[in-house]
């Protein structure tokens, strides 16, 4: 089985930052979706930061299994997030200057109508420590089909210029 994808959008940040992305009118007309990113914000004192991903502006539950490393040290966490949302990673403005992480997100069978899974592989960039490679399985108890998705930087900051995010709607062909 084939699988086509195609670029639904694509969202870049301009020259004065911006603290979300946001996709809507995500069309049901395709098996599953991915989200590619680019991104880096300005929280000053770190190398990576988290990007909070919601579906349909909701506040239902949502849990998600970690494992990764920062470079000088591995780890593995489970978090029952309650209404607070998985996450991402993308570079901060403490990483190698002009660097930016990235991350991609699939989310398998959006349009259904039981809750929704999500595999999550981000990597950060820096020439120094605190560099991250990340994977994470993400849980979301809403039932609906997913409509719109939003990408917060965490704890206020902005994505700095040429950040980016492109969703790609997945079909499988015959």
């Amino acid at each position: 089985m084939a699988l086509t994808y195609t670029a639904i959008a694509t969202v870049t940040v301009g020259s004065g930052g911006a603290s979300t992305m946001e996709f809507t009118s995500i069309p049901a007309t395709y098996t599953d979706l991915v989200i590619k990113i680019s991104a880096r914000d300005g929280r000053p004192t770190n190398k990576s930061n988290y990007i909070e991903i919601q579906f349909n502006n909701s506040t239902s539950t949502y849990n998600i299994l970690d494992a990764g490393g920062t470079g000088s040290a591995a780890y593995a966490s489970t978090n029952d997030l309650g209404s607070n949302k998985p996450y991402a990673y993308g570079n901060a403005a403490g990483s190698t200057a002009s660097t930016f992480g990235n991350s991609e997100i699939y989310i398998p069978n959006y349009a259904g109508s039981s809750a929704k899974s999500m595999s999550i592989d981000s990597v950060t960039e820096n020439n120094g420590t605190e560099a991250r490679a990340v994977v994470s399985a993400a849980y979301w108890s809403g039932t609906s089909a997913i409509t719109s998705i939003k990408l917060t930087s965490y704890g206020g900051n902005s994505f700095v210029q040429y950040t980016n995010a492109t969703l790609y709607g997945i079909k499988n062909t015959v």
